[in-house]
This record gives structure tokens, C-alpha cells and sequence, in this order.
């Protein structure tokens, strides 16, 4: 009898032990993720069109996303997701939801594409044909482990591009890869924030430089020195290109917002 209850207090102790640890992925017989998901937010009884319920949780400090595309030098485009508020965890897949933790889906024309579980993704040219030219669109939408979609305002927390001028990018001679003359500076601002970091880009004098500049907001971008500008629409990506003709220091930065972009060392 002593040795029965010693077990059994292990046994206790050793679940509760587990039941602490990360979001765990058991849920009782009949019921589904969302429905044993965690206590985050409100679960909404509407879902975001593809079978998963939504959860809606405040506007400040939600989760949010924005997506940008790019030609890949050998096929198909390379989508980068910028997260704020969030970040991805592929181990606690199938768990409780919790605020700012989860995954992202990605949808062609409303289709699902693929689930992701980083920043990156490799969208090959032939899905994109397959799905027909123009208007096609790319969406991004982010969830929680138990596979809810993130909601704010009964709205899922998604951001959507454009692939109708992108389809034929690939098909154009020198499109995706600069030229052998030409430096090459890509950069994404997204709620304030610029990625990568801002820092020095060097140029040798006499260099082709190709600014490739994608904002989340309506902004202005300029090249001091210089006096390169152009307009930034919000979510496309804007191509500015100059001859690095003069030597020094010169700032990139946005007009609007007053960020600095990066600092081009000219010599």
C-alpha cells in the first residue's frame, strides 16, 4: 500500500509538473484545437473563410504582418514576412494559443498555399501560372498554435500583395540580379521599423546604385547629397537608381516618418 501511494504522488507531481511546461497539444476526445485552445483573447464563432475560427484580441500590442515580394534569381519569387508583436514557434504547433506566438498561412487568390513557420519562403513560378495572370494576390495571415486566426476588430490580422506586376519579372533580363556594375541595396520599413538595421553600405565611385525601398505607409524617400527622390506608396516596392558620382558620406531616409535607411560610403 505504501508503494502504491508513493507512485501515485509521483504520478501526480509529475503532471503537474508537465501541465506547466509549454502549451500542451492533448485536448479531449471530440473536442478540436480551437476549442481547448488557451484563455488569450475572445473566440469568435466566425472564422476566416478557410474553416479556422478567429480570435480576436485587442488593437494594441496585437499581432501584425506585413508581406513583400521578390524576383529569385533562378525561379519563382521570394515572399519575406515582417511580424511585429509576434514571433514564430514551429514547437509549440498544435498547443494553447498564446498572444504573440504561432504561425502564418499563406493564400493565392484566396487558395491556401502553405503554412510557415519563419520569414522566408520560396513561391515557385509555376504555382503562380498555374493560379492565371493579373490580379493575382498573395496573403499572409497569422495564427495561433492551436490554429486560430489572430483577429482585431472581427477582422483576421493578414496583410495581402500584389503579384500582377511581379509575374512577369523573372521573364526581364537582369530583373532579378543587379549588374556586375550595379550595387544592389534592399530595404523594408514596416511599422517604424527598418530591416535590415540601418547601417553602411560601401560604394566604389563610379557604381550604378539600385535602392529598392518597400513601405507599409504612404512616405517619401530621399538620397541626401545627392538629391534623388521618390515617391513610396504604400506596400509596393519602389526602385530608385542613380550613379554614385561623388564621393562621401550620403543618408538615406524617408521624408514622412524621418527614418534613416542606411548611409551610403561612397569612395
Amino acid at each position: 500500500m505504501a508503494a502504491v501511494t508513493a507512485l501515485t504522488a509521483a504520478a501526480l507531481v509529475f503532471g503537474a509538473s508537465a501541465c506547466g511546461g509549454r502549451a500542451t497539444t492533448h485536448h479531449k476526445p471530440g473536442t478540436s484545437h480551437e476549442q481547448a485552445g488557451g484563455s488569450v483573447g475572445r473566440l469568435l464563432t466566425a472564422d476566416d473563410g478557410s474553416g479556422n475560427r478567429l480570435r480576436q484580441v485587442d488593437a494594441e500590442n496585437a499581432p501584425s504582418v506585413t508581406v513583400a515580394v521578390r524576383p529569385d534569381s533562378e525561379d519563382g519569387w521570394n515572399v519575406h514576412l515582417t511580424v511585429r508583436n509576434f514571433r514564430f514557434t514551429p514547437d509549440s504547433v498544435g498547443g494553447a494559443a498564446l498572444l504573440g506566438r504561432g504561425h502564418a498561412r499563406l493564400f493565392l487568390d484566396g487558395h491556401p498555399l502553405a503554412r510557415v513557420y519563419g520569414s522566408w519562403y520560396h513561391l515557385p513560378a509555376s504555382l503562380v501560372r498555374g493560379a492565371g495572370k493579373g490580379g493575382t494576390e498573395l496573403t499572409a495571415r497569422l495564427y495561433a498554435d492551436d490554429h486560430t486566426a489572430w483577429a482585431v476588430n472581427s477582422a483576421p490580422v493578414q496583410a495581402t500583395t500584389s503579384l500582377s506586376e511581379a509575374t512577369s519579372a523573372p521573364e526581364r533580363t537582369g530583373a532579378a540580379t543587379p549588374r556586375p556594375d550595379t550595387t544592389l541595396v534592399e530595404i523594408v520599413v514596416s511599422h517604424g521599423k527598418v530591416s535590415p538595421d540601418p547601417g553602411r553600405t560601401e560604394i566604389k565611385k563610379g557604381r550604378t546604385v539600385e535602392l529598392r525601398v518597400r513601405s507599409d505607409r504612404a512616405d517619401h524617400l530621399h538620397v541626401h547629397g545627392y538629391d534623388k527622390e521618390a515617391a513610396l506608396p504604400a506596400g509596393r516596392t519602389v526602385t530608385l537608381t542613380f550613379t554614385a558620382d561623388r564621393s562621401g558620406l550620403f543618408e538615406v531616409e524617408t521624408h514622412e516618418s524621418d527614418l534613416l535607411l542606411t548611409q551610403l560610403v561612397v569612395r
